[in-house]
């Protein structure tokens, strides 16, 4: 059942992907008034479609992708079409090639702004420097000197940044040593080198920290101890058996180190504390058994829907840094400080978009905008048969003023559409390697 849901929400996702895309292309080769031929979702043979003027709108067998197939597109087509692609000054066909990616970027922008605009997640204390919750016991971290409540004052050259910012240079630099000054009971300690060590299993660096923040309930285990005793979504956890918690990985490590006996817990509800005793249970979830009271963490941040504009901004801001984050993951591939396990191929984001629809709208909303960013990304690498790879060589022609040799741009395509099968093979070997169980 899992998997059909899986496979649903992937195809309405890459649906969505595929339709604003190649509406792009489709658009801005209406402008130009290029002669659009196909209209496909997916590729393949033909199983059905209707035609509209000149155009073939169709779905083929092949639904992962889709195409605009242009007249006079490819380089041994017929020429002498006025309304050919290949007819067309560079320019034009500069602007049809990049308006595909530039529509996956404006649907990324406007679903994030719609999301803000009902439902913003803003932190209790957004000034705030990050500050250090928890530390994994002989990690990076706690052998450079870090501890829990610190407050990282800058780290290389981010000065006071946000724990996402940490979390950016966290995972791309395994095996770099970062600078990271902190102040400790309102002392500013000496730079200590932290050096994020290369995870096997997720292919990104890991230092072994992570943030400070408040953790409430989102959810409670029907049956188990904890709703039993009264605990509610929305609870924010204060303290285990006598010991603050300021992180989701402090109250594992208590629970686990319970060993089953009854554990105390403190929590805060509408302004007063309450104090309840809690026995765990040793159960199996998501194939890792261990000790659990029946609560679901998760750091307390304030819901606010934000206006237009503010919303619109925190998008833009938002999709910068993530495509920053984008093209630093594939500078670590290429420089092997990260590995290539990171991508995630048509089973993984089936997996990831099954998971995003049961938690909710939001969080779908919230891939779908990641995804689309991805994508457009990804299409505007300078890879021949992708659209980074037609504009690389629009620009080099546009630079030699005189096209390239039809043997050339053969050769070219040739070579971009073995590369790409091979990273879908890659991809697809990689998804499937994540779902074997180990050895």
């Amino acid at each position: 059942m899992v998997l059909f849901e899986n496979l649903w929400w992937l195809l309405v996702l890459i649906g969505v992907m595929i339709l604003i895309h190649e509406l792009g292309h489709y658009w801005a080769a209406r402008f130009f008034d290029v002669r659009v031929e196909t209209f496909s979702f997916g590729f393949g043979p033909r199983l059905f479609g209707f035609r509209k003027g000149e155009t073939d709108f169709r779905f083929s067998l092949i639904l992962f992708g889709g195409y605009v197939k242009m007249a006079g597109e490819q380089p041994g087509d017929e020429q002498s079409d006025p309304r050919g692609f290949l007819s067309k000054p560079r320019w034009q066909r500069l602007v049809i090639a990049f308006a595909g990616p530039a529509m996956n970027i404006v649907l990324a922008v406007a679903l994030l702004t719609g999301l803000f605009m009902v439902k913003y997640p803003k932190p209790p204390d957004p000034g705030v420097a990050a500050t250090v919750g928890y530390v994994i016991p002989d990690s990076p971290a706690a052998k450079a000197g870090i501890q829990e409540g610190d407050r990282i004052m800058r780290l290389d050259e981010l000065v006071n940044p946000r724990w996402e910012d940490v979390l950016i240079k966290e995972v791309s630099s395994a095996r770099q040593p970062l600078t990271v000054v902190v102040e400790r009971d309102g002392k500013q300690l000496p730079p200590m080198i932290v050096t994020p060590a290369f995870d096997e299993r997720t292919g990104i660096g890991q230092a072994g920290w992570t943030e400070q923040n408040e953790i409430q309930i989102a959810a409670v285990v029907p049956g188990m101890d904890a709703e039993q005793k009264g605990l509610r979504p929305g609870d924010i956890i204060v303290a285990l058996n006598g010991r603050p918690v300021r992180s989701a990985a402090r109250l594992h490590e208590i629970i686990r180190a319970s060993g089953g006996r009854p554990v105390e817990i403190v929590y805060s509800r509408d302004g007063s504390e309450h104090t309840v005793t809690v026995q765990p249970k040793y159960a199996d979830m998501d194939g890792q058994p261990r000790w659990m009271i029946g609560i679901q963490p998760e750091p307390r941040y304030l819901i606010v829907q934000l206006p237009f504009h503010q919303a619109l901004t925190e998008s833009v801001r938002q999709n910068i840094k993530s495509a920053g984050l984008i093209f630093k993951f594939l500078r670590g591939i290429v420089e092997r400080r990260m590995s290539a396990k990171t991508l995630e191929g048509p089973i993984g984001i089936a997996r990831l978009s099954g998971a995003a629809a049961r938690e909710g709208a939001a969080a779908f909303i919230g891939l779908m905008a990641m995804v689309s960013l991805n994508l457009a990304i990804f299409n505007l690498l300078p890879i021949p048969i992708l659209d980074g790879g037609v504009i690389l060589l629009l620009l080099v022609e546009m630079i030699m003023r005189r096209d390239l040799s039809l043997q050339v741009k053969d050769a070219v395509f040739k070579l971009g559409f073995v590369f790409l099968m091979a990273v879908v093979v890659f991809v697809l070997y990689n998804d499937i390697t994540k779902i074997l169980p180990p050895g």
